[in-house]
């Protein structure tokens, strides 16, 4: 139905409830003559007479009372939806959407379902995936970003974690090739690492930059698939410092250092950053955070 329509039909329900022209010009903020318009323009539309004219005013007709009654109606429904959509932007209810690195499932699911204990009324999505969702197009609420600080315009940045991470090998890999003892030791080594050159990950360009250029033995697009190499004896990776450490079979070649951490951020939209569920959730996030042993 057109806008204008539309317009004609609310005028015409003011006019009903009023009973008068000036009434209803003066609820609407409009001229006399612009409701007489739209009076006019809805009967001609319609096909019917909607209200009697007499000098007192305006008397609906048979059709004018139904089509009092449907807009009273409809004016109800629109009033208890504006309600409803008031009430969400206040309280932790629909669908909260998340979205991290696969490597932060064993951390981030467990604060998701506690969140979610706490809210019943919540709708949780987590999305493991290395695309970078878009927040500006509604794809997720709340992402969990490693690397330089995200740069997208209109997006909340905030600092968040750092992860730790070494240099670790399989005891099997270590049996074989001897554990290096120096740094200078690990030129002879085999190194598991990513499929280009060009990832920025802070321990890859360390990788590239102190190591000969044939040192990557084995290469990976998938941090998990990395772990199970190490795991394999393929050779020498970098791994999360907190997996690694709960990994019976690997050896620690050489601890986490402050030049291969990997930084954290949380970003939202500005758009749902002040709303009830995000700041709520990104509340209940920190705290949980603070128990992480991301080193």
């Amino acid at each position: 139905m057109p806008v204008e329509t539309w317009d004609e039909i609310r005028t015409a329900f003011h006019v009903a409830r009023l009973g008068t022209v000036s009434g209803a010009a003066e609820v609407l903020g409009v001229h006399h003559a612009t409701v007489i318009r739209h009076i006019d323009a809805l009967e001609k539309r319609l096909g019917v007479r909607l209200f009697q004219r007499h000098a007192r005013g305006y008397t609906p007709t048979e059709a004018g009372s139904d089509l009092l009654q449907v807009a009273q109606a409809t004016e109800d429904q629109f009033a208890q939806f504006a309600a409803r959509i008031k009430g969400r932007g206040e309280a932790v209810t629909g669908e909260l959407v998340v979205t991290s690195l696969p490597d932060l499932m064993p951390h981030l699911a467990p604060v998701l379902v506690g969140f979610q204990q706490q809210h019943p009324g919540l709708r949780v999505r987590y999305l493991t995936d290395t695309r970078l969702l878009k927040l500006e197009y509604g794809e997720a609420h709340v992402a969990i970003r490693a690397g330089r600080a995200p740069g997208e315009p209109d997006n909340v940045v905030q600092p968040f974690l750092q992860i730790g991470f070494g240099l670790y090998g399989a005891r099997s890999y270590i049996d074989r090739a001897g554990r290096p003892e120096t740094e200078a030791d690990l030129a002879r080594h085999s190194f598991i690492g990513p499929d280009s050159d060009a990832n920025r990950a802070p321990f890859f360009r360390w990788l590239v930059q102190a190591m000969p250029t044939d040192a990557v033995t084995f290469r990976c697009t998938d941090i998990g698939a990395m772990q199970v190499a190490v795991e394999q004896g393929a050779g020498l990776g970098f791994l999360p410092a907190w997996w690694a450490r709960n990994q019976t079979g690997l050896v620690e070649v050489m601890p986490p250092r402050p030049d291969w951490q990997v930084e954290l951020w949380l970003v939202t939209h500005v758009d749902l950053h002040r709303t009830t569920k995000v700041q709520a959730f990104l509340a209940h996030l920190k705290q949980e955070a603070k128990s992480w042993p991301l080193f």
